[in-house]
């Protein structure tokens, strides 16, 4: 079992940055494979962006290619980086993760496929 906890999240600016982590009860680097997804009122919950167990290979979600960023760079933390959001990024973010078998590296925004999830972080953009 793993739980996940996000923060970073908050109200910022069109065109501003903001980072958003994800901690892990337990070493999660090579064991999982993680997602950060987001769901807005009344919109259906949307990939953002995963990582493979070891962050050798990343996908994004076709609204934030190219202003998104998912990393990990420690045993227990995952995190997005978010340049130039707009309104429409306003969103509960949420942390994912999904446990990889044996030769599996699982990596994908399919939220049916993630084992465990985190409670959310508020990110709020205004125009």
């Amino acid at each position: 079992q793993v739980q996940l906890v996000e923060s970073g999240g908050g109200s910022v600016q069109a065109g501003k940055s903001l980072r958003v982590s994800c901690a892990a009860s337990t070493y999660i680097y090579g064991a999982y494979c993680m997602a950060w997804f987001r769901q807005a009122p009344g919109k259906e919950r949307e990939g953002v962006a995963a990582i493979s167990t070891r962050g050798g290979r990343t996908m994004y979600g076709d609204s934030v290619k190219g202003r998104f960023t998912i990393y990990r760079d420690s045993a227990r933390m995952v995190y997005l980086q978010m340049n130039s959001l707009k309104s429409e990024d306003t969103a509960m973010y949420y942390c994912a993760a999904q446990a990889a078998g044996l030769g599996d590296d699982c990596l994908g925004l399919e939220h049916q496929a993630f084992d465990y999830w985190g409670q959310g972080t508020q990110v709020t953009v205004s125009s």
